[in-house]
């Protein structure tokens, strides 16, 4: 159970919102129904949600689902990491692939170099303190370019956010590996 209930009345559209969301991803979801409490903060949360990078160009579905699946893991945020790893298959992402995000990726050779970059930087957003290395600092700007460095980097902040918000409420995992 989270740390609080939602609401019993909620806003009509913010109703709206949450009826779309949940209508996407089949599941009742409680932190836009919790958020709900605060209108602006679902407000600016479903905003920040709704921009997302889905794919843009070499940042593609694969990386930005291993981007998010990384941040979960190092979040370690239990809703974010089953709603971040669901279907993994279907972005071409294996099994041993997605095991090795919680630890040891370096030695999954089918991980490109500039995923294995994007692990890393994803890991090094995702710590506290936040500590960025000059060296790797300059070999993810080599494989990125600039548009690409801030898909990664605000891809990876995005899902801080959500992974340390939905924590600080309580929210228990939403049940999408039952359907997987």
């Amino acid at each position: 159970m989270p740390f609080i209930p939602p609401p019993k009345r909620i806003p009509f559209l913010l109703k709206l919102g949450i009826w779309i969301s949940e209508r996407s991803v089949g599941k009742t979801l409680l932190p836009p129904r919790i958020l709900s409490w605060y209108p602006k903060a679902a407000i600016g949360s479903g905003i920040m949600e709704a921009l997302v990078a889905h794919e843009d160009g070499a940042m593609d579905k694969r990386m930005l689902k291993i981007i998010r699946m990384t941040a979960s893991y190092a979040a370690a945020c239990p809703f974010c990491v089953e709603m971040n790893s669901y279907e993994h298959r279907k972005y071409a992402i294996t099994d041993a692939e997605a095991e090795s995000l919680r630890g040891d990726f370096e030695k999954v050779e089918s991980f490109s170099e500039r995923e294995k970059l994007a692990i890393a930087y994803t890991r090094v957003i995702s710590q506290t303190p936040l500590k960025f290395h000059p060296e790797l600092v300059e070999k993810v700007k080599a494989a990125f370019n600039e548009r690409e460095f801030v898909i990664l980097a605000s891809t990876a902040a995005q899902v801080n956010y959500w992974a340390r918000l939905i924590q600080a409420l309580g929210i228990p995992p939403a049940g999408f590996d039952d359907a997987d």
